[in-house]
């Protein structure tokens, strides 16, 4: 006994979806597919033997680079949060470090210095990923992870 084609499509559709304000679904049959590609499964027509597909684009053109996966966002996320909290070590430890260092040095060394050290993971990070946008991830995770240990507050984590 043949199904109806009707039913096989209530499955994909909501009371409502007819509503005046949305405008109207295009049906099956007179959606057009991409340049290249082809139908496959019921109802389909087959493709002509021997025919190839057009190349749209030119050979000469590189691809766009690849997205991150699920992983690599996290990561960089995780990162990119130890880098900030880097950044309140270095703003709370710089400060009890230069009031111990102000009688033995002059504040237009003490200054620079404790700025500099306090914009250092930003400008690590923001670098880092700058710098490695043509290179593979793991070597933009290479850079990040030594600098969370090239950076680290000591004067924070020491207690100075």
């Amino acid at each position: 006994m043949p199904s109806d084609p009707r039913d096989d499509e209530d499955a994909f559709r909501w009371e409502g979806d007819d509503s005046p304000t949305r405008p109207p679904r295009p049906e099956r049959a007179d959606a057009a597919l991409p340049s290249g590609w082809r139908t496959v499964g019921k109802g389909s027509e087959p493709a002509a033997t021997g025919a190839e597909p057009a190349q749209d684009e030119p050979v000469g053109e590189a691809e766009p680079p690849a997205s991150l996966g699920n992983v690599a966002l996290v990561s960089l996320g995780l990162l990119g949060g130890i880098y900030l909290l880097y950044t309140v070590g270095w703003i709370l430890g710089g400060a009890r470090t230069a009031l111990v260092l102000s009688p033995f040095l002059a504040p237009s060394a003490v200054v620079p210095a404790q700025w500099l050290a306090v914009a250092a993971p930003a400008l690590w990070f923001g670098g880092t990923m700058l710098l490695t946008q043509a290179s593979a991830s793991w070597v933009r995770f290479v850079w990040l992870v030594a600098g969370v240990f090239l950076l680290l507050p000591w004067p924070f984590v020491s207690g100075v």
